[in-house]
């Protein structure tokens, strides 16, 4: 008999803890939502120091280098 009143308080325990969970609006998939308009306006590809000018290269121009070719002033919107 006592087995089945634990039974019944832990399933009422959980019947309870389950409908606060519900009244409280916890659905996962509310976050994803707006992932797709999101997901047009992101790009990967982020500006560094182009916005300002460098002690070398002018506004809107970065210092590129690769190996045997030197270095140069690149825009940064290329």
């Amino acid at each position: 008999m006592r087995k089945i009143g634990i039974l019944l308080t832990a399933s009422a325990a959980l019947l309870i803890a389950g409908a606060i969970a519900f009244t409280a609006d916890a659905t996962p998939g509310a976050a994803t939502l707006g992932l797709a308009g999101a997901a047009k306006n992101y790009s990967p590809v982020d500006t560094v120091a182009c916005r300002v000018s460098g002690p070398v290269c002018g506004l809107g121009r970065t210092l590129v280098c690769r190996p045997f070719r030197g270095c140069w002033c690149a825009r940064c919107w290329r």
